[in-house]
Order: C-alpha cells, then sequence, then structure tokens
C-alpha cells in the first residue's frame, strides 16, 4: 500500500558554506546540525563553515508518494536537509552581485577604478600589494575589512600579526579610494568591497583579466589578529601539502591554489623570505637563479634587501611565474613547491605555462570565488565611515 506525506514547514537558521557527502545521520549531528520532527512541522538549526547569517526562514515542500514510510524517518529527514542546504546556498551567493550598487552608488566602482589606477601609475609595486591585501583580508575570517582596522586600547591589529607586519601594503590606497567614494556616496560603500574591486582593477591595470567583482559586503566590527597569527596565512615556507590543506579549509580547490598563487608574477619579497632557498644548497632551485639572486641576499644580513618574485616581467600580469617554476626559478619555497617531484599540481603549472588564456579565467574564477569567503550582509556588520576604525 502506498502513502502520501503531507505538506510541512521546514524552520531554518543555516548558512552555506559546507558541502553535504553523506546521508547519515551521524555525520550531521557531528557538524552541530540538528532537527526535530513534531507532527508536519521540522525545526533544523546549525552552523555553516564561513559563519554567515541568514535568519528564519519558511520553506515548504510539495507533497511526494513514497512507499510506507515514516515521516520521522531518518533518510527522509536527511534527504530535506540537503533540499533546505542547496536552496540557501543559492539565495545566500545571490545577496552579492556585481550590479549590487547600480541604484544606491552608481559611480562607486568607476571611482575607486580612477583612485586605483592614479595610485599604481604612480608605483607599479602597489598593483601586486593590493591583490595580496585583498587575499590576506579574505584568508582571516572572511572578505570583512577587518585587516584595515588599525590598533586600539581593546583591540588588537591584524596589521601587526606575524604575516603582515612591515609586510602588507596598500592601506592608505583603500583609504584615499574609500575618501572618494564617500564624497560621492557617503555611507553606502563598504571597505571591504573597495578591498575586493582594488584587487581586480590593480591586476587589470598591469595586464591581468578584468572580470565582474560581486559586491555587496559588509565591514566587520573587529579584528581577528589571533587567526591571523594562527596559520590561516600561508607561510613561505609551506609545503603543499600545507598550502593545498588551507586553500580547502576555504573552500578554495587544487587548481584554486596554483591561479592564484600566479599572482606572484608580480610584487617583490623580501631577502629574508627566500635567503634559506638560496643557501640551503637544495636541488630544487636553478644554480644561476640562486647565484644571481645571492648577490641582493647575502648570506648575512640583507633581510630586508627586495628581489622581484618574477625576474623576467617583474611589472607585468602575465604567465611567466609558471614558466619559472618548471625551470626551477621560483623565488619562495612555497611557490616552486607546485612544481617538481611529481607535485600534484605538475601538470596545472603546466598546463598555464602553454595556455596563458587558461591561466587568465581560472585566476579570475579563482579571485572572485575568494572573494565570497565568510562575506558579511544583510544586516550583519556595518558600513565604515572610514577604513581605519568602527563606526
Amino acid at each position: 500500500m502506498l502513502y502520501a506525506l503531507p505538506k510541512f514547514k521546514v524552520n531554518a537558521t543555516l548558512v552555506p558554506g559546507l558541502w553535504v557527502m553523506s546521508i547519515s545521520a551521524g555525520w550531521f549531528r557531528a557538524r552541530g546540525i540538528r532537527w526535530l520532527a513534531i507532527g508536519n512541522h521540522v525545526r533544523i538549526t546549525g552552523l555553516w563553515a564561513n559563519g554567515n547569517h541568514l535568519g528564519l526562514y519558511d520553506i515548504f515542500f510539495a507533497t511526494s508518494i513514497f512507499n510506507k514510510v515514516s515521516f520521522y524517518n531518518t533518510t527522509m529527514a536527511i534527504f530535506k536537509i540537503i533540499v533546505l542546504l542547496l536552496s540557501l546556498f543559492c539565495f545566500c551567493q545571490a545577496q552579492l552581485s556585481p550590479t549590487f550598487y547600480d541604484q544606491s552608488c552608481p559611480n562607486a566602482l568607476s571611482t575607486i577604478r580612477s583612485s586605483i589606477r592614479t595610485a599604481i601609475s604612480r608605483e607599479r609595486r602597489m598593483a601586486a600589494s593590493l591583490i595580496r591585501l585583498h587575499f590576506h583580508d579574505c584568508f582571516v575570517n572572511g572578505c570583512d575589512a577587518s585587516v584595515m582596522l588599525v590598533a586600539t586600547p581593546t583591540m588588537e591589529s591584524e596589521r601587526d600579526s606575524v604575516a603582515n607586519f612591515q609586510s602588507a601594503r596598500g592601506f592608505e590606497v583603500i583609504d584615499q579610494a574609500k575618501s572618494a567614494v564617500e564624497s560621492v556616496c557617503p555611507g553606502v560603500v563598504s571597505c571591504a568591497d573597495i578591498i575586493a574591486v582594488a584587487a581586480r582593477d590593480a591586476s587589470e591595470y598591469v595586464g591581468g583579466p578584468r572580470y565582474a567583482v560581486k559586491v555587496g559586503r559588509r565591514d566587520s566590527t573587529t579584528t581577528f589578529r589571533a587567526i591571523a597569527d594562527s596559520g590561516d596565512l600561508p607561510s613561505f615556507r609551506a609545503s603543499l601539502d600545507d598550502l593545498s590543506d588551507l586553500f580547502l579549509r576555504k573552500g578554495l580547490n587544487t587548481r584554486d591554489l596554483v591561479a592564484l598563487s600566479g599572482a606572484h608574477t608580480l610584487g617583490q619579497a623580501t631577502c629574508v623570505t627566500f635567503k634559506e632557498r638560496l643557501y640551503d644548497n637544495s636541488s630544487d632551485i636553478d644554480a644561476g637563479f640562486s647565484s644571481t639572486r645571492k648577490r641582493r641576499c647575502p648570506v648575512n644580513g640583507g633581510d630586508t634587501n627586495l628581489a622581484p618574485l618574477d625576474q623576467v616581467t617583474p611589472n607585468s600580469f602575465d604567465n611567466n611565474y609558471y614558466r619559472n617554476l618548471m625551470q626551477k626559478k621560483g623565488l619562495l619555497a612555497s611557490d616552486q613547491v607546485l612544481f617538481g617531484s611529481g607535485a600534484s599540481t605538475d601538470s596545472i603549472v603546466s598546463e598555464y605555462s602553454r595556455n596563458p588564456s587558461r591561466f587568465a579565467s581560472d585566476y579570475a574564477a579563482a579571485m572572485i570565488k575568494m572573494g565570497d569567503i565568510q562575506t558579511l550582509t544583510g544586516s550583519a556588520g556595518q558600513i565604515r565611515r572610514i577604513c581605519t576604525a568602527v563606526n
């Protein structure tokens, strides 16, 4: 005999960011997801990996015909949860959009673009610095401009973390862009969005791809110095496994890792970050390349001396970074691990070295994906009046 299940209501406080890989009840319980069936009413609660908050929703499912099965059957309950999660995932992602400011501040993106291009025309290196600033913002508790906040008596700053101290740059350029936007549309455009748009405009200015940046982020009201120092920003000594695990935790796959690393076609590094690589007699570095770099990075002293990450085209966004890796000319150890000794990423590096268009398109896609990490939207966070302090 067949039975019809009635319509039922689902109340949910859930946020996208978690991939459902199993319909095991224990799997859900282990991740903090709970559901309670009462009559024809199901309440589901849980937290997602990216920490966003959508609020409370009522969702009605159409009736279905199943073989004799109880509404309380765990498998059916989990099936409904999966449907709900996928629905909410689509809903949340739609909150960020390239057209978010079309009505509220139609000149926002052009104003940011003009400010960024002016800054890079004065200092070409700034392009790399702005891309890196976006990366360091997003990887520490999400793309929320927390990296911009300066320390106060009650709050430590991410700027002072090991990975950022006297290393992260471009803060004043973001401040200038924010000031320009505030003069056009006060209190509308977030610092988090300005950082994201600046990274796109920076790469494009020096030859990189132009892609549609999704906007609509809001700014955090605090910093996350402890997280910045806990390994959420990659070390120049990181192994491939370290990098892969870190990117995976941020929702980024191996191809994203290799594509985003290609931003090291731009910029410079201090001697202290690659000195070990030059002098440890490793077999994964070209002898001539090592000899040349030692001139600016002696075994004793010179730790703050700068060297271009890409010696051939240091100020152009191109695919020469990958050619360097294949020739054992990656400046940082964390770059060279992407190629050699049968690394799992060898084939991607090789592909990008041959196909600059594929690199450009994958880089753009990965930047958009990174820009979605733990964003604050809706009523979460705030729109800061100035980027260096909370309102």
